[in-house]
Parts: C-alpha cells; structure tokens; sequence
C-alpha cells in the first residue's frame, strides 16, 4: 500500500507500450509521474525473457515481429534507433508456405512481390500499390485516434489512399475478396496477414489488418528488434526515468485505495481490470457499458529451442523471420470458424517467428529459439504443442528432428503473465470495426475512464492492439489537457 502521505501528478498502472507512452508524453511535459507495473519485468506484451529452456537463449513472451515500429507517429517520433535499438527490416517481410507447390512470399521490395505472383501479381500491386505509395495517410487512418480526420488525408494524395483503402475493405472484409484474384497463392498470402486480428475470415477487421500491416511490409518493413522486444521497452523506460519518472515492478493494483493520490490515473489495462479498480466510482451506466465489453478468441503459445533452421520444403521462406502457417485461404476460412464456434481447429492457424534469421546473435550455442501462436477458443486450456509442431512438419518435413525442447502456454494461463490477455485473448477485446472506432464503450472520448481524472490507454481503445504507443499518446495528452491545462504535445525525440 502507498503511504498516505505520496502524491504524483499521474499515476499509470500497466507498463506495456500504451503505458509506457503515456508515461513517457506525461514526463516529458514536466510531470511527475509514477509507474506501477504487476509483473517483474516491465513491458506487458513487449518483453523478452529468459525462460530457462536452454542456456543463454532468451524468448519474447509475446510481440516478436514489430510491422508499426518504424510506422507509428509515436514511434518515429521517439526514434528508437538515435536511441541505440538496432531495428533489422528483413528483405523477405513474411512467408505463407503451402503444400505441395511454391509458398507466398511477400518481399520488403513490392515489384519483386508482384513478380513472384505470376498472374496474380498486377492485382497485388494494385491493391496495395496505392496504400504503398501513400503510406503516411495509411499509416494516419490505421493509426489515428479514429474520430478526427487525419492531416495526412488532406492532400490530394492522402485523399486518394482513403478512397483505395475503403474500397480495399470493402472488398476484401467481404464475400467479394476472392474477385481479383486468379490463383490461390496471393489469397493465402493476403489472408495470413488478415489472420493477426484471430477472427472469423472474410471480416472489415481481419481486411483492414491485412491492408495496413500488408502495405507496411512493402513500405517501412516489417521490423525485428535485435535482442527481442525488450529493446523497444527499456528505450521507453530509460526516457521516463531520464525524465523523472519513477517505476515500480511486482505492484498490482486491485482496488483504487491502493493507489497514491494524483491528478490523474492512466490504465494500461483491459476495461474488466479499470472496472475492478473503479468500478464502484463510476455511474452505473458506464460500469454496465465497460462491463459488456466482448473479449475475443484466444492464441495458446508454443516456445521451441531448436537445434538448427527449420528445414522448410521451400527453402525460400527459410529467409522469413515472419511465417504464417496456415495454408490455402479455405484452410484458414475453416480453422478460424472452428475457434469462433469453440472448436479447436485440426489445423489451427498458426503465427510463427524465427528471429535468429534476421538477427543472427539470437542464436546462442548452436541454439536458436522459435516462437509460435496458434489460434484456439477463448480459455482454452489444450497444451497445443503437438498440433503446431504437426502444422509447421505439414510444409517443413523433419521439423521435429531439430526441435530440442519447447514450451507451451495455455490460452487459459496468459493472464498469469499479463492480466490484460483474458482468456488467452492477446488483442485486450475482440477485434470488430465497433470496437476499432468507439473503444471498449460508446462515447466520444474513448480514452475517459468513467471516473473524473481515470483514463483508458490500452489496446482495448482505438488505434487497438499492436506495438506502437498511439493509445498511451492519445490518453496522456487528453489528461495533459483536461487535468493539467497543457495543450501543447511535448516533444518526443532524443533531444526533446
């Protein structure tokens, strides 16, 4: 319990990236600003661990591959790399390999994307061409606080790249997504990307996380932090306490009575935690609201220590350290409809990383971890090892002659590790387009936490989940202007 006697102009509890932005935006205009985190480790879904299945050989828990981390405002704004994070963007930006014929492949450089489609490639470069070529206003309308109209879409250009991406989501969130298309390669390579939101397939969600994340992979690239996402976490807290801020680790909060006083209270954390916190402050309407909030579908983790690369039959996609296993379109449309009935698919999608490809120092004696999620109904407490060894072993045959050990998280068991994970739920609430616009409850400030001074930072509020800051940027500088009277963002840069 705090003394009662401690005071802070803000408080954020949680210390993923949204936490950690706030907290860093807060400090940043002269704020003191204190962190209490649950766990050990500061980083909620940005952490690397050590796991203790091999010597030396570190793990990131949950986020491994970084699409936003060169993209987002907040981000670039920060500028991870003048702060030392040495970000690899891979040439091959991810990998869909199929059975018995040539895998997708979806290079950083987009004309080589389009070469390798065959027919299907004028479509592909048709479809993300536009986002490609007007990245910033992409990156503006996936990423901004989805109420105002980004500046970036103000330009002829911009102005265009809206129209393309709203048609694109049209198209491809519908039963119309399989119109432009000849084959069956670009469709797996398009939906694999649409796969990261873990819902039903064709939807608006699942399109317009293809679309963004897909054009980032032939833009900025899809990044790999060298060392694991850690990097991006301790950058952020090296800010905060260059900047006064404080951090305190293995310090849940249960009850607003535990926390110090402040002007303001910044949660890093799902609705269900802001109302087991708050819940009896708020009006009752809000507490309902906050209350309905729907979770979604859950990933069961799979750590693997191998002894060697996994052998793919296409050795082409050994050059992806982002590879969606998955097959055909049809496959991944029956697998994600198996988890949104509560069945466990018999081949489950299936994300993988293999950082060591991007960054070699990764490997530690011969030994090089490999990190996997499979798609699986929420609170599922299946050991899904054997199924995601059997879906990787599908496109690479003698996959379990390299594996040493492996580990396997639960879906019921991720919020021993992060509270904001539900019932193996990682994206904090279930990814719809309602929930991507209004937040976890109707209202125009998404961010308000139904409580005067309370605010809501997490991925459960728009942009939704993802490593990029945005909802922690959002949330701190409504406070900095509601609780403090300062209109002006700070800045964010090095010399900031």
């Amino acid at each position: 319990m705090p003394s009662p006697r401690e005071v802070h102009d803000a408080v954020v509890v949680g210390s993923g990236p949204g936490g950690l932005a706030a907290a860093v935006t807060l400090a940043r205009a002269g704020l003191d600003v204190l962190v209490l985190e649950a766990q050990p480790v500061l980083g909620g879904g940005a952490r690397t661990l050590d796991l203790g299945l091999a010597p030396g050989l570190v793990h990131d828990v949950c986020s491994a591959i970084h699409p936003l981390a060169l993209a987002s405002p907040f981000l670039r704004a920060f500028d991870l790399r003048q702060r030392g994070v040495e970000l690899v963007v891979p040439e091959l930006s991810y990998a869909q390999p199929l059975e018995g014929r040539d895998a997708g492949l979806a290079y950083h450089d987009l004309e080589r994307t389009v070469a390798g489609l065959g027919a299907d490639g004028a479509a592909w470069r048709r479809l993300l061409g536009p986002l490609v070529e007007q990245a910033d206003a992409t990156v503006a309308l996936g990423l901004g606080d989805h109420r105002s109209i980004p500046p970036e879409v103000l330009s002829p250009g911009g102005a265009q790249a809206a129209v393309s991406f709203g048609a694109a989501l049209l198209e491809q969130g519908t039963r119309l997504w399989d119109a432009r298309f000849r084959g069956d390669v670009a469709p797996a390579l398009l939906s694999g990307v649409a796969a990261h939101a873990i819902t039903t397939l064709p939807s608006l969600a699942g399109a317009g996380t293809a679309l963004l994340l897909g054009s980032l992979a032939h833009s900025v690239g899809w990044v790999m932090p060298v060392g694991g996402s850690q990097a991006i976490t301790d950058a952020l807290a090296a800010d905060l306490t260059a900047h006064g801020g404080q951090v305190r680790t293995s310090s849940p909060v249960t009850t607003w009575r535990e926390l110090p006083r402040a002007r303001a209270y910044l949660f890093d954390t799902t609705p269900r935690t802001l109302v087991q916190v708050w819940g009896e402050r708020m009006r009752p309407s809000v507490r309902s609201a906050l209350e309905r909030f729907r979770y979604g579908d859950a990933a069961a983790k799979v750590d693997f220590v191998l002894s060697g690369p996994v052998p793919w039959a296409d050795g082409r996609v050994g050059g992806a350290s982002t590879v969606h296993v998955a097959g055909t379109r049809a496959e991944m449309v029956a697998a994600e409809a198996d988890v949104a009935a509560g069945r466990h698919a018999e081949r489950p999608v299936t994300l993988l990383s293999d950082p060591s490809v991007a960054a070699p120092s990764r490997e530690v004696a011969g030994l090089r971890p490999l990190w996997t999620y499979a798609h699986v109904p929420a609170g599922s407490d299946r050991d899904v090892t054997e199924a995601v060894a059997a879906q990787i072993e599908r496109f690479a045959p003698g996959f379990r002659d390299v594996v040493v050990t492996s580990r396997c998280i639960p879906a019921s068991e991720m919020s021993a590790h992060n509270a904001n994970y539900p019932g193996g739920d990682i994206a904090a609430g279930a990814v719809t387009m309602p929930r991507m616009v209004t937040g976890p409850r109707f209202a125009w400030h998404a961010y308000d936490g139904g409580v005067p001074g309370v605010y809501l930072c997490s991925s459960s509020t728009p942009p939704g989940p993802g490593v990029h800051g945005m909802t922690g940027w959002f949330a701190a500088r409504r406070a900095l202007r509601q609780r403090f009277g300062i209109r002006t963002a700070p800045e964010l840069g090095p010399a900031g």
